[in-house]
């Protein structure tokens, strides 16, 4: 269950209630695609450095190790040895962007497998069992991911399909959450909104799965390559027809600053993998913007990546150490810069559910961008 505890304008101050603990929002998930932060990162780091949602996804479990394997062992949580809350991506945007030779139909969709070519089918009602298999937390509806950009017409029969297979979706989730067999007869299904960059498509979708009272709703197909301007743009016009007392997602966003106008729209639920890919490429989020630590001039600076952070990494090492690790091609030094934007994201979070509390979003958001423009003397 969704409590809205606090509004500040458009800003939500959440809390979602869940069969594997609470979630204070809005959140940022820490992705684990495979079941693993890339970068060496443990289920225990991901606690030390306050991450509340690991988010794992439904394709790739599918293809490797096999969804069936990770039921027999128990499910998700056991295999990864992580008792908090985890959202699995339903694979639909996988199933569009990495399968070849996919061939959608009205049952579902036909590809072959990015790894070893194998035929696969997926459609609303083998996302969801895949999903159930892996007994996650909060389970994501199968859509369609339309390219972008995408003519108006096929955009719309794209999301009359989407609303079809959510209804399958739901149905198929009701029937297995009260199998006896169900690990977690619990688990909790968002729907997903679509339809581009079209106002009154978005909208007209944001009406028809609202009526559908599910556990929560995602905002899909956005960060695709329209601009940010569009993506906002989006959100003012489809957020006020998504129910008030249910969890909102932006799904695969983004940036600090993405974050931060999102949050001013409503939004309770974010991930994205840029902590991590840039991470491992020598990139560190700071308050004051992103450091390269690959640049020559961290050579001899024996600062942390930012001072006053608690991160494992700014607590015990430094610029220099780090820089080291990276050109040493030493795995340590990745592991140390992920752990810390993954911390600097969840501290981010938690300064803005406290500036929601205090009546105080606007302000925050403000100084937060500023700071993040400058560059460290």
């Amino acid at each position: 269950m969704y409590t809205l505890l606090k509004k500040d304008g458009n800003a939500r101050r959440g809390r979602l209630e869940t069969p594997h603990g609470t979630i204070e929002t809005p959140v940022f998930m820490n992705v684990g695609t495979a079941a693993a932060i890339k970068g060496a990162v443990s289920s225990m780091d991901l606690k030390e450095i306050g991450t509340q949602v690991e988010l794992s996804n439904t394709y790739h479990l599918h293809v490797r190790p096999g969804d069936e394997i990770i039921r027999k062992l128990g499910g998700l949580h056991k295999f990864m040895n992580w008792d908090r809350p985890i959202l699995t991506d339903s694979g639909g945007f996988q199933v569009f962007s990495l399968a070849r030779l996919r061939k959608i139909k009205e049952e579902g969709v036909f590809f072959h497998s990015h790894i070893d070519g194998r035929k696969i089918f997926m459609g609303p009602e083998e996302s969801i069992q895949i999903q159930s298999n892996l007994a996650s937390t909060i389970a994501m509806a199968f859509d369609e991911c339309p390219p972008y950009p995408a003519e108006r017409e096929y955009m719309k029969d794209s999301v009359d399909r989407t609303t079809r297979w959510l209804e399958r979706c739901a149905a198929e989730m009701e029937r297995l959450n009260k199998a006896e067999t169900t690990i977690n007869r619990e688990q909790m299904l968002f729907g997903i909104n679509q339809g581009g960059v079209y106002e009154d498509i978005r909208i007209e979708h944001a009406k028809r799965i609202s009526a559908m009272d599910l556990d929560g709703y995602a905002l899909g197909g956005l960060a695709v390559g329209e601009s940010h301007e569009n993506m906002y743009r989006i959100l003012d016009t489809t957020i006020p027809y998504l129910p008030e007392h249910k969890p909102i997602y932006l799904m695969g966003v983004g940036t600090p600053a993405n974050i931060l106008e999102a949050v001013e729209r409503g939004i309770d639920f974010f991930d994205c993998v840029y902590p991590t890919r840039n991470g491992r490429h020598g990139h560190a989020y700071t308050n004051y913007g992103k450091l390269n630590l690959l640049n020559k001039r961290f050579e001899s600076d024996d600062a942390p990546i930012e001072p006053g952070c608690g991160c494992p990494a700014c607590r015990d090492y430094s610029r220099a150490y780090i820089r080291h690790l990276l050109k040493a091609k030493e795995m340590l030094g990745l592991r140390l810069i992920v752990l810390h934007n993954l911390s600097f994201y969840n501290t981010m979070m938690k300064e803005i559910r406290g500036a929601i509390e205090n009546n105080d979003y606007v302000m925050y958001k403000k100084q937060k961008l500023e700071k993040m423009k400058q560059e460290e003397k």
